[in-house]
Order: C-alpha cells, then sequence, then structure tokens
C-alpha cells in the first residue's frame, strides 16, 4: 500500500513538474512575443542642419525616440514635400509649420499636427539700427527683401504688413533669397524678412546694430510644430502620443541645460564644432526664447484661426478648413 502510495506522489510531482516548465516556457514566449516592436521612420526637419534642431538632436542622443519604440533617422527638406508624403501615407512624421498643414488638406491631404514646438512664430523683418523702421507703419514705401514669395517668411510679411493696414502695394517687395545680411549691409533694402533667431544675431556679430519687428508681437500664428496622418492617429494614438513624448523631452532638455544641447549637436551639425561659439550659442538662446512656455506641446487655437485668415487674405486658401481635424492637444501627456 505504502508502496503505490510512493509511486502515485512520484507521479503527480513529475505531472507538476512537467507543467511548470510548461507554464514557464509559455510565459516566456509571452514575454517575448510582447517586446515593443521598434518602427524604423524618417524625420524630416526642413532647412539643413542647425543648431535650431537641437532638441531633436538630443532626444535621438539620448535614446528618448528609440523608448518609445522608433529609430528615427534625421532627414531634411522641404516642408511641403514631407507634408505631402505622410499625407499619401508614406512617412509618418515630420516638423512642419500650421500653414503647410493647412495647405495639405485644402488639396485632401489628411494630415494633422499634433504637438506645438515653438510657442511664438518665428519670422520678423530686421532694418540696420537709424533707419526708423520700429514698428509695422514704418514699412510703408520701404524697399522689402524677402526669400521668396512663399513659406513662413512671406506670410510673416503679410501678417505684419496687414496689422498696419497695408498691401504690397504700399512697399517695395523684393525677392532676394536667403541673402538678407549682404541685401542690408549694402544698402540695397530698406529691410530684410528674416527669422529672428539667425540674421540679427548675424548681423550684430558683425558689428551692426539693428532693429527688429517681431510678427509674434501682432498676431499669434502657428510655427513648426510635430505633423503626422489620421490613419496614425486613429489606428495607433499609443505610437503617435509615444513620439509626442520623445520630442518633448528633448526639447525640455534643451530648455533646461543648453549648454550639454549645444555639445550634443556637434556630433549632428556639420562643423559646429569649429564654428563661431559666442554667435551659435546666441542662435541656441534665441531660439529658446521662441519655445519656451508652461505646456510644452500646446497648440493654441486662436493661432489656427489667425494663420487660415491670413491665408484666406493671401488667396493660398480659397475656402476654409475644419481646424478640428487640422490640430489637435488630445494626446499631449
Amino acid at each position: 500500500m505504502q508502496t503505490n502510495q510512493l509511486k502515485r506522489k512520484a507521479i503527480i510531482l513529475i505531472i507538476i513538474a512537467i507543467s511548470s516548465a510548461f507554464i514557464l516556457t509559455a510565459c516566456q514566449r509571452e514575454t517575448a512575443t510582447e517586446e515593443p516592436e521598434i518602427i524604423t521612420t524618417p524625420l524630416t526637419l526642413g532647412y539643413i542642419p542647425n543648431i535650431q534642431f537641437a532638441p531633436i538632436y538630443v532626444a535621438v542622443e539620448k535614446g528618448y525616440f528609440l523608448d518609445a519604440g522608433f529609430d528615427v533617422s534625421i532627414e531634411y527638406g522641404n516642408e511641403s514635400d514631407a507634408v505631402a508624403l505622410i499625407g499619401a501615407g508614406e512617412q509618418l512624421f515630420a516638423i512642419a509649420s500650421g500653414e503647410q498643414v493647412l495647405l495639405a488638406r485644402a488639396q485632401g491631404l489628411p494630415v494633422t499636427y499634433v504637438a506645438a514646438w515653438y510657442q511664438k512664430y518665428p519670422v520678423g523683418i530686421v532694418s540696420l539700427a537709424g533707419s526708423d523702421i520700429l514698428v509695422p507703419e514704418n514699412l510703408a514705401g520701404k524697399s522689402i527683401g524677402v526669400p521668396g514669395l512663399y513659406g513662413a517668411s512671406y506670410i510673416g510679411l503679410r501678417a505684419l504688413l496687414s496689422a498696419a493696414d497695408l498691401g504690397e502695394e504700399d512697399i517695395n517687395l523684393l525677392s532676394i533669397g536667403f541673402n538678407q545680411v549682404e541685401y542690408l549691409v549694402t544698402e540695397q533694402v530698406d529691410s530684410a524678412v528674416i527669422y529672428l533667431a539667425n540674421e540679427p544675431m548675424v548681423l550684430q556679430s558683425q558689428g551692426y546694430d539693428v532693429d527688429v519687428i517681431r510678427a509674434a508681437d501682432y498676431l499669434r500664428l502657428v510655427a513648426n510644430g510635430l505633423v503626422t496622418n489620421e490613419t496614425m492617429l486613429n489606428e495607433h494614438p499609443d505610437q503617435v502620443q509615444a513620439f509626442i513624448e520623445a520630442l518633448l523631452k528633448g526639447i525640455a532638455d534643451t530648455l533646461a541645460d543648453p549648454n550639454q544641447a549645444y555639445e550634443i549637436s556637434k556630433a549632428y551639425v556639420e562643423n559646429l564644432a569649429d564654428a563661431n561659439r559666442e554667435l551659435q550659442f546666441q542662435i541656441l538662446n534665441q531660439s529658446i526664447m521662441l519655445w519656451e512656455t508652461e505646456n510644452l506641446g500646446y497648440s493654441e487655437p486662436a493661432g489656427w484661426v489667425n494663420m487660415q485668415a491670413v491665408l484666406l487674405d493671401m488667396g493660398l486658401l480659397t475656402e476654409t478648413q475644419d481646424l478640428d481635424n487640422a490640430f489637435t492637444n488630445d494626446l499631449l501627456p
């Protein structure tokens, strides 16, 4: 009898051991399958490598995007082209300004702005000190250089003219490419449309005193932020939210420690290590002033209303767009 009981106990122990091993193996397999997939994706910034993109470099270098499930490769190119790729479902994310989103949606592209990076529109008008161009009204009758009749620079100019009840017919408008500094110092134009964190700093580094009219002082507009498409929003909102959080961490770290961000950027911006550090660091600090806010990522609805009004006035939009689909703050952390 005892022998039979011992046999039964032995059999039970064997069964328990086999079951435990099976359960452990199953759990290990489940854990393995639950490991998040890393998605390889480009992130288009526009322009060229520049210290002004420091938050992106920080987010990549510190692994924030990888932690969010994305292996990000930084690309540089035309904003409108990147937004078109997103709308066609051929790319997931890009950094682009608000007008590009509205113009794309007017063409039927389902793109949405999901997080603001710049809180202030980065465009203004610079003139050499003593030119008496201090407010938008002073632009009447002046020659103004603009990179071209497109993009954020042109929109910022039109917004400033509108603030003074002026039109293009009231000024002498010249397309000068990105040669604002040269045209100003050689007095070929009275003033030039510029990016606030760039040309004014360059002029000052060359010994020129300048006056700057900032578009953001007169009208809230939507500047650069993170753009994706409606498919990502509807089918993978958790992935979009994770990407947003990674971007905002990069911005927050740059705001908290500009020196560290500058050092990190050296690996991403060619010749930054050999550049004029004082000038480049000043450009970074001026950029930071355009990003600062208590609510990182928040996109102000009034900016979208104003942006749409400017585009309609310019004739770039022929009908109003549904702003509820053009941007959202719902996925912000």
